[in-house]
């Protein structure tokens, strides 16, 4: 049973990418990046941190490859008590680490209080932390050495070299904390490495949107229920403006209309409808993600629940085409255009630039293998199934490579995870993305927290004054279970 939090009480119990043109199944361009910590005002806090750079081994394991890259982290110590003191270990998402470390505000608040070291430590094959610098992606032999496993590997390392070189590190009890994909690997980290953590916050991290562990239509029915509760006639007016698009793009005039209603940067094209449709999506689904209670910018700058303002324009599903998509584009503006600056609006463009969808796509495309689905009757999308074949073919022209659907499964135990210990999964309501989280607690160490307010891991961004209780009383949980880790670890202490 998942510790649910409920807006005015805790109750205790035990304790998604850019192949939606080019692919049959459903597929976001939205990946589970980290959408952490933002101040009240919007305006990302600066924190005071140290850029340093380890020298990393290219491939961790085989022998016969002993190249070696600089791998990027970051150090925060003014709060660190230098006898021990526990380090908060940020495992690296799709993107620039910095970026990342200036939109985790959980970490930092709670630095002082625990007195606690932290680190963020970059990605491999992000940011710049390329380990063959330029020519990183410029063939298949550089990039065999995407990994997760690397990836988490590069951070075991790190951390034991940081233990051996910094004085009073060496008992220091780490912990592993990350957001969706970088919550991925907070988990995982713990499950591979229990020697390295002795604990991990995993917060909306999708470890079950694998195989079939989860329906592949579990993500589009959260979408739509956010727009379902957000306002009368929102979702069926967003289903609606499909066929209000296909019947519009079969004409020039249609292509035309389309072109200047969505104040578009170049004239669409029969040939890009398809992207058009998918931008849509992507717009729809971020929508859902950062769905937070205050004023905030992050993959956009967005006002306070942004799908109740999106939905004000949405209410008449029953209008023509023609006024219905003048409606669906005031919508979409509110995501793209909510300080008025923008002149015209980019299909190829839905999120911040922080985030690396050329890496991403290629992780997709070998170990990442998310199956999404809509079927156009429990959601507000267009049907499509999810088609394994067509989305291998894709990636083998695309990258001459085909993915392995099961290997995440298969290396990091799917639902088979009631050996492990010590991890707090924490999801949002709010967020598609629980649609392949734990939701439910496996063991009395193995806790879920659940957010029903909460958009894409809103406990990890920075406190504000907004903040549904809900997710004031799971981020005090949180740090009670990373305490007591903290504690054991203290009293059961062995140096690495």
């Amino acid at each position: 049973m998942a510790i649910e939090l409920p807006v005015a009480v805790v109750t205790i119990a035990t304790a998604a990418l850019a192949l939606a043109t080019r692919n049959s199944a459903f597929q976001p361009r939205s990946r589970p990046g980290a959408l952490s910590g933002q101040w009240a005002s919007g305006h990302t806090a600066q924190f005071d941190y140290e850029t340093r750079y380890f020298q990393q081994k290219v491939d961790h394991f085989g022998f016969a490859e002993d190249a070696t890259f600089k791998q990027r982290y970051l150090i925060a110590d003014r709060y660190w008590n230098h006898n021990g003191g526990p380090i908060l270990f940020y495992t690296g998402n799709e993107g620039d680490i910095i970026w990342f470390c200036n939109n985790t505000g959980f970490m930092w608040e709670v630095s002082k209080e625990l007195e606690a070291m932290l680190v963020f430590a970059e990605h491999r094959y992000y940011g710049e932390s390329m380990p063959f610098g330029e020519k990183s992606f410029s063939n298949l032999k550089h990039l065999n050495y995407f990994t997760s496993e690397q990836a988490l590997a590069d951070f075991a390392v790190l951390i034991r070299s940081l233990k051996q070189t910094i004085p009073g590190a060496q008992t220091s009890p780490v912990i592993a904390i990350g957001g969706s994909y970088g919550g991925m690997l907070a988990a995982w980290f713990r499950m591979k490495y229990p020697n390295i953590v002795v604990g991990a916050l995993a917060a909306s991290a999708p470890i079950w949107q694998f195989e079939n562990l989860t329906p592949c239509g579990s993500f589009c029915t959260i979408v739509t229920n956010d727009f379902l509760k957000s306002g009368q006639g929102c979702a069926e007016s967003i289903k609606n403006s499909w066929d209000a698009i296909n019947n519009l793009s079969s004409t020039a005039e249609g292509l035309t209309f389309l072109s200047r209603t969505f104040h578009l940067c170049s004239p669409l094209q029969a040939s890009d409808v398809g992207s058009f449709k998918s931008w849509l999506i992507d717009t729809w689904v971020n929508l859902a993600m950062v769905d937070y209670p205050y004023e905030a910018n992050f993959l956009q700058p967005l006002p306070a629940w942004p799908i109740k303002v999106v939905c004000t324009f949405l209410k008449d599903p029953s209008l023509s085409a023609e006024l219905l998509l003048q409606n669906i584009f005031q919508a979409v503006n509110v995501y793209y255009n909510y300080t008025g600056n923008a002149e015209c609006l980019n299909i190829s463009q839905t999120a911040t630039s922080n985030l690396d969808d050329q890496g991403w796509y290629y992780q997709t495309c070998t170990e990442m293998v998310m199956p999404f689905c809509s079927d156009g009757v429990n959601d507000m999308f267009e049907p499509v199934p999810w088609d394994l074949q067509l989305f291998s073919d894709t990636c083998k022209k695309d990258w001459g490579l085909r993915p392995r659907p099961d290997w995440i499964t298969t290396l990091y135990g799917g639902k088979n995870i009631s050996s492990h210990s010590n991890i707090v999964f924490s999801n949002g309501g709010l967020d598609p993305w629980a649609s392949g989280g734990v939701t439910n607690s496996v063991s009395d160490t193995l806790i879920a927290i659940v957010i029903p307010e909460g958009a894409h891991h809103l406990d990890l961004r920075s406190r504000n004054d907004k903040d549904p209780i809900s997710v004031r009383k799971a981020r005090a949980l949180e740090v009670e279970y990373i305490k007591k880790w903290i504690e054991e670890a203290k009293n059961t202490s062995v140096s690495l």
